[in-house]
């Protein structure tokens, strides 16, 4: 059997996590999720879009749906389709700073709201999150230079 042949028959399972909330749409989930994996480098240009139907059925949402999140991808530039390959993440400009801080606006949120809970100061929480840095990043190295989320 030919190796294009049996990437044909592996089940592609959709490369980025959706964890749905309510209140907000699926459509804008399931969107976010996936420019989250495309800017932070986790799917790089040229890897493959999970098809309308994949990403209907792994994440168990309507077709329709689906779809919507596809065109607007589609729409954004951030995916494209390619003729006999297939949807694809498409090649991207280098993302700014404020690009990659927004995908964790509402992470920031959350962490800023419950430490306001706890009476924490601005200083004890940016000391705690330099603390959390440094354990996934200890030689000070920025992991994603050179994938296109580098400083600039």
């Amino acid at each position: 059997m030919r190796a294009g042949v049996l990437l044909d028959i592996v089940h592609q399972m959709v490369p980025f996590r959706v964890s749905f909330e309510p209140g907000i749409s699926l459509h804008e989930q399931v969107v976010y999720a996936a420019r989250k994996a495309m800017l932070s480098g986790q799917m790089r240009p040229g890897d493959p879009f999970p098809s309308v139907r994949q990403l209907s059925k792994d994440l168990k949402i309507n077709p329709n749906t689906a779809h919507k999140v596809v065109l607007q991808l589609l729409d954004d530039g951030m995916i494209e389709v390619r003729v006999g390959i297939g949807t694809v993440v498409a090649k991207r400009p280098r993302s700014t700073a404020a690009e990659r801080a927004r995908l964790l606006e509402r992470e920031i949120e959350q962490v800023v709201v419950e430490a306001k809970r706890l009476g924490l100061d601005r200083d004890e929480v940016l000391d705690a999150v330099s603390s959390h840095w440094e354990r996934f990043d200890p030689d000070g190295s920025n992991s994603l230079a050179g994938q296109g989320a580098g400083k600039r």
